[in-house]
């Protein structure tokens, strides 16, 4: 089989690709971000299953503000009965007080301020992990930094979680 070519996966329009190649730094690898507060905005959460199969939501946040500006953080609720009222407690702040609303998009906007903290995996690694949060307001769609997340829907009243 023959090896296939750039030109063949552009259709011929290397030039553009060979452009953006030549003026672009390479992204730095992601690392941990530092304990500390951020301002972040909500920009999703999914459903998801963890490798040893419990059930839990993860919420995808952007830190907004800052030297970190851009950079993801996640924090992962779990639907065990031992960490309901955790899961609760988080979710409400987004306006989320009934299951079946997991199962739709999160209102657009949400921007809150994180308590991110910094641990060490037994095996060296470094992870964040959002100790807490709290609604701080709804971003207009006016915002020149906002940008909604794909499916998201109209912002909604999300009720205030307590202060960090």
């Amino acid at each position: 089989m023959e090896r296939k070519k750039l030109s063949d996966i552009l259709s011929g329009g290397t030039a553009g690709l060979q452009k953006a190649w030549d003026s672009t730094e390479a992204a730095a690898d992601f690392s941990a971000l530092p304990a500390g507060v951020y301002v972040a905005r909500v920009i999703g959460g999914e459903l998801t299953e963890a490798r040893s199969g419990t059930p839990g939501y993860k919420l995808t946040f952007r830190v907004l503000e800052g030297e970190h500006a851009g950079r993801p953080i996640w924090h992962d609720l779990w639907l065990t009965p031992a960490a309901v009222p955790m899961t609760k407690r988080d979710l409400a702040k987004l306006g989320i007080t009934r299951l079946e609303q997991l199962e739709q998009p999160l209102p657009a906007g949400i921007r809150c301020k994180l308590k991110v903290a910094l641990r060490k995996d037994d095996n060296g690694d470094e992870r964040n992990r959002v100790q807490h949060f709290e609604v701080t307001g709804i971003d207009s769609a006016d915002d020149p930094d906002f940008a909604p997340a794909a499916g998201s829907t109209t912002p909604g009243a999300a009720a205030e979680g307590e202060l960090l």
